[in-house]
């Protein structure tokens, strides 16, 4: 199966279809920081699975990702919802951000910081570090970060995966984030079209439990970190 790197690289607009089958998170994120009129970055923004919200909302928008097919997506797809061009896409690593200091009011990442942060990276601790030491660089005076991540995939209830455990609690414990969690299911129109437009990105194990279960609505959980500076 190929990685999801390769996936963002070579299958942007498989992926693009899959999450379109998720919720809108932007009242769960609003309820931590309303948008309206905020200076906002989409750090790893990926297909624009937040930004096409945050857009609507926000005085500007930068959106970074390493991955130009996935912006190349987020741009087509923010230009079809016909509002002012208040954004821009940057090809940027989440460790080097070539933005000035104090530039926004809120940084939000979904789903992104983890490929650097998980168990199976040696360096994780430092490079957790390091993206919180620019979020806060890049964040004006009483900033607010949010950050998404996974707590399971095919699971009703938050079961995170092992090599994300201590990640996640770095963020509580040593960074000071608060925490809760939602579910972000993916409906789809039948099990069929379940299983073949999820099993690319997550895998078999996935695909048997979705025609065990009959499942055309795939359960899902993520939480979500935030803190106020």
């Amino acid at each position: 199966m190929a990685t999801h790197e390769q996936i963002y690289l070579n299958q942007a607009d498989a992926y693009e279809f899959m999450i379109s089958k998720q919720p809108d998170l932007s009242e769960f994120i609003g309820e931590i920081r309303p948008l309206h009129g905020l200076d906002i970055l989409d750090l790893g923004a990926g297909s624009g699975r937040l930004s096409v919200f945050l857009a609507k909302e926000a005085k500007s928008l930068v959106c970074t990702d390493i991955s130009s097919s996935m912006l190349a997506l987020l741009n087509n797809k923010l230009m079809g919802q016909g509002i002012p061009r208040n954004w821009k896409t940057v090809i940027a690593d989440h460790k080097q951000l070539p933005i000035s200091d104090e530039a926004f009011d809120l940084v939000v990442s979904g789903w992104s910081i983890s490929y650097l942060t998980n168990s199976g990276n040696k360096n994780w601790e430092e490079n957790l570090e390091i993206i919180i030491s620019e979020m806060n660089r890049v964040l004006k005076p009483a900033g607010t970060i949010v950050i998404i991540e996974t707590l399971g995939t095919g699971t009703e209830s938050p079961n995170p995966p092992e090599f994300l455990t201590d990640y996640y609690k770095a963020l509580q414990e040593k960074y000071g984030f608060n925490k809760k969690w939602i579910r972000t299911d993916y409906k789809f129109n039948s099990v069929e079209e379940a299983r073949e437009n999820t099993a690319f990105f997550f895998g078999d194990d996935i695909a048997e439990k979705i025609l065990v279960n009959q499942w055309s609505t795939v359960p899902e959980c993520a939480g979500i970190w935030w803190k106020h500076l």
